[in-house]
């Protein structure tokens, strides 16, 4: 399940940021008459179509492992799941439908309605997200139901659903996804520069989404700070593990790195009240230990610690970074022009997926040994058939496959547009009016 999310997730980035960036160059292409805007507009959207089709196929693979792998929380809680699950699929399918009606609008459709189409796809990406997030929401925070002699009743969908823990969840996922596809999309405009394509296209694909990245990168500290307060009175267990606290301490310092060996902290930096002024925004807020959860409910400390920081590392680092660009703009220096920062730009898309990766990690890791806390277990969640390496191995070959199709398929796009290709020459495709597709089907007629 590890395995199968990280792949997807970066998948589902793109189906909630992209369509908020192909619909300003769209736009502005519409209302400046810019062909480079329009163009790009283009390109993403071919991008955009490709990559949904392969995340469909591992959201699928997603639906059934929830099944085959869980039985012992989808047997048990599917009546409060079941709501936020019918909703993300009745999503995907508006995003599907609005998703065509763009890409095969282009000549076919008035300009502004066909740019419209843009916005219920939008939205449909968002609405979806927000359903599977409340789902990891309510795991965190179980409720919208009772249990009344071991069975489950009095079932709330919508209160399950939204969740105490919801709206700041999403907000945290939200945001981090426009931080994904802004750094990975305007990491690759970077890279074009870097090989001295100084033209408007590549200014342009560079900075809108640069733009959004910058506008998460700056949210998102301030949201993962409010969401991180409320780890201390929701789950306490995870918030130690974060900090690497073995003991309450009043005022708790904050620790860099180090690691948790034969239940003493090894090689790690501290830096006085920076933990308390953190995790409980105080002074001197105590910040819970490790000894004051039973050995037995402890999550895996290292790995929670360590993929916290790395969040918040990179994090932090992508913040400074684009507080650094626009600043050196403002001083009429333009860093495009500098070939580091051009290489730090490639790297930050990179950059932001591991800080994805990790904060999932810190999320769920953080969380055992309860699958839904303090409510079902792990151990009792989990499937025991003995068969699951063999779907494990195949669960890897045909992500291995959507891989190497995905990067063969875009580069191949690539190499066209490069070549001079206005738009990919598919029937019904992108760019191609009706006048194209008489044209080519005549010309099929002729040979």
């Amino acid at each position: 399940m590890a395995f199968s999310l990280g792949w997807h997730i970066v998948l589902a980035c793109f189906g909630v940021a992209f369509p908020a960036m192909i619909y300003v160059v769209h736009r502005r292409g519409l209302v400046r008459e810019d062909s480079v805007a329009l163009g790009l507009a283009k390109r993403w959207a071919t991008v955009s179509a490709i990559l949904f089709a392969i995340g469909a196929v591992s959201g699928t693979v997603l639906s059934f492992e929830m099944g085959l792998l869980w039985p012992g929380l989808m047997g048990r809680y599917g009546d409060v799941l079941g709501l936020p699950f019918a909703l993300e699929g009745l999503s995907f399918f508006i995003e599907a439908i609005f998703l065509g009606i763009y890409l095969y609008g282009w000549g076919r459709m008035p300009p502004r309605r066909h740019l419209a189409m843009l916005i219920p796809m939008g939205v449909a990406g968002v609405v979806g997200t927000f359903c599977v997030v409340s789902v990891n929401a309510w795991m965190n925070n179980p409720t919208g139901f009772r249990i009344v002699d071991g069975e489950v009743t009095d079932v709330e969908p919508w209160r399950a659903m939204f969740n105490d823990g919801a709206v700041l969840q999403f907000a945290h996922m939200w945001v981090g996804a426009f931080m994904v596809v802004g750094f990975i999309v305007s990491g690759v405009y970077a890279a074009g520069v870097l090989r001295g394509r100084h033209d408007a296209h590549h200014r342009l694909g560079f900075t809108v989404p640069f733009v959004f990245a910058t506008v998460a990168a700056l949210m998102q500290p301030v949201i993962g700070h409010i969401l991180g307060m409320r780890v201390h009175d929701s789950q306490p267990a995870k918030l130690a593990a974060f900090e690497l606290a073995t003991t309450t301490e009043s005022p708790a310092p904050l620790r860099l790195g180090g690691v948790l060996v034969d239940g003493e902290v090894r090689w790690a930096l501290d830096i006085p009240r920076l933990g308390s002024i953190i995790a409980r925004n105080s002074l001197t807020a105590p910040v819970p230990g490790l000894d004051s959860v039973p050995v037995h409910d402890r999550p895996p400390v290292n790995i929670t610690h360590l993929a916290f920081q790395t969040m918040v590392g990179i994090g932090t680092l992508l913040a400074l970074a684009v507080v650094v660009f626009w600043l050196m703009r403002w001083r009429r220096h333009d860093l495009l022009g500098n070939r580091w920062f051009l290489r730090f730009a490639v790297v930050a898309g990179p950059l932001a997926v591991l800080a994805l990766e990790c904060g999932w990690i810190a999320t769920e890791v953080g969380r055992q040994p309860w699958t839904v806390w303090q409510v079902l277990r792990t151990e009792d969640a989990a499937s025991t058939s003995t068969g699951l390496w063999w779907s494990y191995a195949g669960v890897l070959l045909v992500y291995l496959g959507m891989t190497v199709g995905a990067v063969v398929v875009l580069r191949s796009m690539t190499r066209r547009w490069r070549a001079g290709a206005e738009s990919i020459a598919a029937p019904y495709g992108p760019g191609a009016s009706p006048v194209d597709q008489a044209q080519r089907e005549h010309d099929r007629g002729g040979r």
